[in-house]
């Protein structure tokens, strides 16, 4: 196996490089956040140079993007089995199990603002692409799951909700991630972090009357 510092040279040992830096950087998002995953802070950790690593990453916005990417078959897995065999389920069950699927991917809803924002828009055309092909292809999916699974709810009623729990996701981690000068307001007013705090479950409650719009205009 390749020292941190040779030079990957065989597929199978590109292969364990790539994992290696995506790892790091996931480790650094979950201590820090996305926004201060850079290519030095991940060179770091796995001990190669920043030269290097873009052999595999021309930026840290594509290596952020593959990440976002990973997170959205992640995505479409967790909610494929929180799902199952369901069908008919009644709209508050639904958006549990839509918001559970959402709070077991920190990393992805965290990055959900930052693809937004700049990711997509920072990379080469091809990489942006091959994100949306697959973005596109795990939405889909889901889509079809929530169809079956959700009575009163055709295709198009299930993109609206998916478009409701990924950006309500997005907006929602980022107030339940207070900042140091925020923790320190909420300490001194609570009923301001009552809200912010409560992902999961405030993600339920909008996804519950998101789902139950869906079905009034079905």
């Amino acid at each position: 196996m390749n020292s941190p510092g040779q030079r990957a040279r065989s597929a199978e040992a590109k292969r364990r490089r790539v994992a290696a830096l995506l790892n790091a950087a996931r480790d650094i998002a979950v201590e820090d956040g996305v926004k201060n995953v850079t290519l030095t802070a991940v060179t770091n950790r796995v001990g190669l140079h920043p030269s290097a690593l873009r052999r595999y990453f021309s930026s840290t916005e594509e290596l952020l993007l593959e990440l976002a990417e990973q997170g959205w078959a992640d995505w479409r897995d967790h909610l494929t089995e929180g799902f199952g065999t369901a069908r008919d389920i009644q709209a508050s069950a639904a958006a549990d199990i839509i918001a559970a699927s959402l709070g077991q991917l920190p990393i992805f809803c965290d990055l959900l603002t930052h693809v937004a924002l700049s990711l997509e828009g920072c990379v080469r055309i091809e990489r942006a692409r091959q994100y949306k092909l697959a973005a596109s292809a795990a939405n889909d999916a889901m889509a079809g799951i929530i169809e079956q699974a959700v009575s009163r709810v055709d295709c198009n009623g299930a993109r609206t909700i998916l478009t409701a729990a990924m950006t309500s996701a997005a907006y929602l981690y980022q107030l339940s991630r207070p900042s140091p000068t925020l923790q320190q307001l909420y300490a001194e007013v609570p009923r301001w972090a009552h809200s912010a705090l409560r992902f999961r479950a405030q993600l339920t409650e909008l996804l519950t009357a998101v789902i139950r719009g869906v079905q009034a205009a079905h």
